[in-house]
């Protein structure tokens, strides 16, 4: 269906459901294209209200306030995936043009129907269990050995919606401390290092991916992203496959993140799925100064039925290269273990860029949204050389720590979502 609709022309306005930094990224990359924006958030606070030629300020079940969005866009997209089913439902049914498709939305916002998604196409993933009641959680428990994670299967992210069970006491005591909604209980697993593969797929089924990135952690939220991923090529190769089955068999058109794990099994190196993102990422934010084309307006390319960049990795001024991954040093360390100065740089078409420099004075400038609801920056290595991208992965910790082997630091893949500095990731 999406490959029979007119082409949106510069000049035209695109609508986002959504007003977090993501939103404010994709209006300045609309902008550029030549495209108007028309942003629909409930928060007054939007930060991209500041950047958006036309905003609207109203519930997502105002139907008066959505109909009157609806007219005055000549395409809708979101910069988040928990926009409401009845919101999308209803535009879809009042004739506008929504990409990607909201039928995503029904896969992608409920975990359960997320993993089986996945499993039936065989793509794997950590081992999990449907809890709907107190009978489901005893057997869950049985089905999967404990340690393990009890996650609502709707909403939640930076380890909300979530809590740890080691046995069949802290599984009661967790069904109840969620509300006793719908949950899954999935498992622990071990894991050399985590990766996303963030790509695009047009509205003729064209597709476009960016090197795989890696991925750390601290306190369940995103700290660090590495490019390209310190993986072998075959597994890099194998990861964007995934990705591509994924978008093709959901039909997709946009840019959509698939986050996995890599983990080696019987000597061989095994790629499980943790979640598919249906929009723009955070671990993606390096394309903008790092990238031939930012994943913003590969997005707005596929959903606009342009023809896709062809995405390519070039080191800048704006991202230097590092070839090793210490070099850029994590923020939140002890005054004694480095210097670290803040400073804002006015940029062009209401950019502002966050310079962060440490000795020996590496400077990396980080892409982000205005200062809304705004967490810690996330810093972003782009690398020129990958460390020994053949052969064996140096395992990760809880929070990125290099070193040890992988059974010393039995994790669970996405403990805690980490897709949201500000609004999503």
């Amino acid at each position: 269906m999406a490959g029979n609709l007119p082409v949106l022309k510069p000049g035209s306005t695109l609508g986002i459901l959504g007003g977090g930094q993501l939103g404010r990224m994709l209006v300045m990359a609309a902008a550029r294209l030549g495209i108007r924006s028309h942003v629909y958030s409930p928060e007054p606070d939007s930060c991209a209200f500041d950047v958006a030629s036309e905003k609207t300020c109203a519930p997502y079940d105002d139907d008066d306030s959505l109909t009157r969005f609806a007219k005055s866009v000549d395409l809708i997209t979101y910069e988040f995936e928990n926009v409401p089913a009845d919101t999308a439902d209803f535009l879809v049914t009042n004739r506008s043009v929504v990409l990607p498709d909201p039928a995503v939305l029904a896969t992608t916002q409920d975990r359960l129907a997320e993993k089986n998604f996945l499993i039936d196409f065989g793509i794997g993933t950590a081992p999990f269990a449907e809890v709907g009641s107190e009978v489901d959680i005893s057997v869950a428990v049985v089905q999967i050995e404990p340690p393990a994670v009890l996650k609502t299967r709707r909403l939640g992210y930076d380890g909300k919606g979530q809590v740890i069970v080691r046995g069949d006491i802290d599984a009661a005591a967790a069904w109840k401390e969620l509300g006793e909604v719908p949950a899954i209980l999935e498992g622990f697993i071990d894991f050399e290092c985590e990766i996303s593969v963030i790509a695009a797929r047009g509205r003729d089924g064209s597709f476009a991916a960016y090197d795989p990135v890696e991925n750390i952690h601290r306190e369940h939220i995103l700290h660090r992203s590495l490019v390209p991923a310190s993986v072998p090529a075959a597994v890099a190769k194998e990861a964007v496959g995934i990705a591509k089955k994924i978008a093709d068999e959901l039909s997709y058109v946009g840019v959509l993140t698939v986050e996995m794990f890599v983990v080696e099994k019987d000597g061989k190196h095994q790629l499980l799925v943790n979640e598919i993102a249906p929009r723009v990422h955070n671990s993606g934010h390096w394309t903008i100064d790092g990238a031939s084309t930012s994943q913003f307006e590969q997005h707005l390319r596929a959903i606009a039925g342009w023809p896709l960049a062809k995405p390519r990795l070039h080191p800048t001024d704006h991202a230097r290269p590092t070839p090793k991954r210490n070099n850029c040093r994590p923020l939140g360390l002890s005054p004694g273990e480095h210097r670290l100065n803040l400073r804002l740089i006015p940029r062009k078409r209401h950019e502002v860029r966050r310079v962060i420099e440490l000795p020996p004075k590496p400077t990396h400038h980080i892409p982000i949204g205005l200062p809304q609801r705004m967490s810690s920056p996330l810093i972003v290595v782009v690398r020129k050389k990958v460390p020994k991208r053949a052969g064996h992965l140096q395992p990760h910790g809880w929070h990125g720590q290099p070193g040890g082997h992988a059974g010393q630091h039995r994790h669970h893949p996405g403990f805690g979502r980490h897709d949201r500095l500000m609004g999503p990731a």
